[in-house]
């Protein structure tokens, strides 16, 4: 080892060597910085809060930003991403990954960069719709409220081209509901693994009178029509049917498959533009962490300038 540094150092001498090393050394510091900023992630917030005089209280929502974000003086397009029963505002953060799986979406190029929204509707699992008798209203609170907020806070186009919406489970069940609701407001809608709402009118019955003993029979007639995406596909207007680009997904072993598959029939036969997908899996976050970057990609592509 000491002879061959030996005879390296009679043709290079030792000065020379450490020169060359010294030169090295600069470069790297000079090409450091704009390694860092190429390799710069967005950021979540997990734990913010919106107030509202809907529901009486504060709600907990979580952001994602760009990379960039901060520095820019660019609007962003924004997805609004729902969580499922059981879950909060920091379900897509902390199992869902969606800091990793959008910075990586944004860095190839797959999905433009985008604002995302999470907000909390876990009190009592009383989910994303209005309450039947009117006690929780949280999609006016959504609309009314949270919306025109984020995009008071937040640097976000406003157009609906540059609006989407997606969730899973119960979330996927409010981005069905929103979507329908509002086909005026979302360019894109991805309900996953999707509560669809009763599928009949007898299921609903059933599960309103149950929690609602004595309610009117018109009562709950109606609140089916407004809330089962089976029924409001099937009295979906002409002239909503292109309105909103739809990618829905379930995995083959969900066990919401059944109502998913209906609706995806349900929209076939009323001529309503839409991908359905249906992967190897359950009712899991590995599924949805799976699907996520398919998500991003589909409304990137209603988010792009062409």
């Amino acid at each position: 080892m000491f002879t061959n540094i030996s005879r390296y150092s009679k043709n290079k001498p030792i000065a020379l060597i450490m020169k060359k090393q010294l030169q090295l050394l600069i470069a790297f510091l000079l090409i450091c910085p704009f390694t860092v900023l190429a390799q710069q992630t967005g950021k979540v917030y997990d734990n913010l809060l919106v107030p509202s005089k809907i529901l009486k209280s504060d709600r907990r929502y979580a952001v994602y930003l760009p990379p960039g974000y901060e520095t820019s003086e660019r609007s962003y397009p924004v997805l609004y991403l729902l969580h499922g029963a059981g879950d909060d505002q920091t379900g897509w953060v902390q199992f869902g990954e969606v800091l990793n799986i959008t910075d990586k979406a944004i860095a190839d190029g797959t999905a433009t960069a985008m604002i995302i929204v999470m907000p909390d509707a876990n009190t009592g699992r009383r989910g994303y719709f209005n309450d039947i008798k009117g006690d929780w209203n949280y999609e006016d609170f959504f609309f009314k409220e949270l919306m025109p907020y984020v995009e008071k806070k937040y640097r976000v186009k406003s157009d609906k081209r540059y609006r989407a919406i997606s969730g899973l489970s119960m979330g996927g069940g409010g981005t069905l509901m929103y979507a329908m609701h509002h086909p005026e407001l979302f360019s894109s809608a991805c309900p996953l693994s999707a509560s669809v709402g009763p599928l009949t009118l007898d299921d609903a019955r059933a599960s309103i009178t149950k929690n609602n003993p004595g309610i009117a029979d018109s009562v709950i007639t109606k609140y089916y029509n407004e809330h089962s995406a089976i029924a409001l596909v099937n009295n979906m207007p002409n002239d909503q049917k292109k309105a909103v680009r739809w990618y829905m997904d379930c995995g083959d072993d969900d066990f919401l498959y059944e109502g998913n598959a209906l609706l995806h029939v349900a929209m076939r036969k009323k001529e309503i533009p839409h991908e359905f997908r249906m992967r190897e899996g359950g009712h899991t976050w590995t599924y949805w962490r799976a699907a996520l970057p398919n998500v991003l990609e589909f409304v990137s592509q209603a988010f792009h300038q062409y």
